[in-house]
């Protein structure tokens, strides 16, 4: 869109073990994490910024945070977490820094006075739409193993058997040793089948072609989680069918039941006519505002048209 960007990871590591210590006690980590940041301002120091974003705010020190306020006086800082507070709270410690603060989650939204934003779909997703009718999965599920995914989607892939449909499964699981430790220590995983679970995760172009290839995505999301997930934006921009596990998805704006539908985690059923019909086009304005454009559009105080609001009054 025009502007010159700088892009930095806010942790210093992507490895398990990383990404594991500074969620839950991010105070061991602080020697890495200080010098990380220390070396992006070296990087940074003689640049002057117009906007800084920051997305979840799992490990940026308030040094940082400071040094930039001090190095380029105008600058407008923006906050956005994809994440819900109670499974990750970090961010919670430097909010008060942002001119801007947005949540994908409408409950947080309310409770910390933030705006409410959900997440979007890439343009790759929005190229699908309305270019294949020949598919060859009639549903799939892709996701990180976690909570009760594998139950539920193992109970979507004998129904899908018994009605004579197709299911394509991917589980991931960023660790070995967790993987083991949870089917010692997490009843949803005793019956995960080793077979099933791969530690290399889909990239992205993968991922885009299998939902080229189908027709329904099956989305589970988190447990304590009231946010849609990226999941919910790729589907509906891909113009394919969505089954969630959500079912705060009936208060967004684009919600239709003819390309929605919600199962109960307790007791999931399925409809065998959901999978006989066609994708209904969704409203084009809505669509741009589900877009990765329409999110940076509003994110960065470019648009002010937002379609979200009556959602927090739900």
């Amino acid at each position: 869109m025009g502007a010159k960007v700088d892009l930095f990871d806010e942790r210093p590591s992507n490895s398990f073990f990383s990404k594991a210590i500074i969620r839950i006690k991010k105070e061991m980590y602080a020697v890495k994490i200080n010098q990380y940041f220390k070396g992006i301002i070296e990087k940074i120091k003689d640049i002057k910024y117009d906007y800084f974003l920051l997305i979840k705010g799992e490990a940026t020190p308030k040094f940082f945070l400071d040094f930039l306020k001090s190095n380029n006086p105008d600058i407008q800082f923006i906050f956005y977490t994809y994440d819900s507070f109670k499974n990750n709270s970090n961010g919670l410690d430097i909010l008060s820094y942002f001119d801007h603060q947005f949540t994908f989650d409408s409950q947080d939204a309310l409770q910390y006075k933030m705006s409410f934003r959900p997440l979007f779909f890439a343009q790759d997703y929005g190229d699908l739409n309305g270019k294949n009718n020949k598919f060859q999965n009639d549903l799939a599920f892709i996701g990180t193993a976690h909570s009760d995914r594998y139950s539920i989607s193992e109970k979507a892939k004998s129904w899908c058997s018994q009605h004579h449909l197709k299911m394509f499964t991917f589980y991931f699981s960023p660790s070995k040793l967790l993987f083991k430790y949870k089917r010692l220590a997490d009843k949803e995983f005793k019956n995960f089948d080793y077979k099933n679970i791969s530690f290399r995760s889909l990239s992205h172009n993968e991922i885009v072609n299998i939902y080229n290839n189908t027709k329904v995505i099956l989305d589970i999301n988190h447990p304590g989680q009231n946010g849609l997930t990226m999941r919910t934006f790729e589907t509906l921009g891909a113009g394919r069918k969505l089954i969630t596990t959500n079912p705060k998805v009936k208060h967004y704006p684009f919600y239709d039941a003819q390309n929605i539908y919600v199962i109960e985690r307790g007791a999931i059923k399925f409809e065998e006519d959901f999978f006989k019909s066609d994708f209904k086009e969704i409203n084009s304005d809505i669509r741009e505002s589900m877009s990765l454009k329409g999110w940076v559009n509003e994110v960065f105080g470019i648009s002010s048209i937002t379609h979200w609001e009556p959602v927090l009054k739900q």
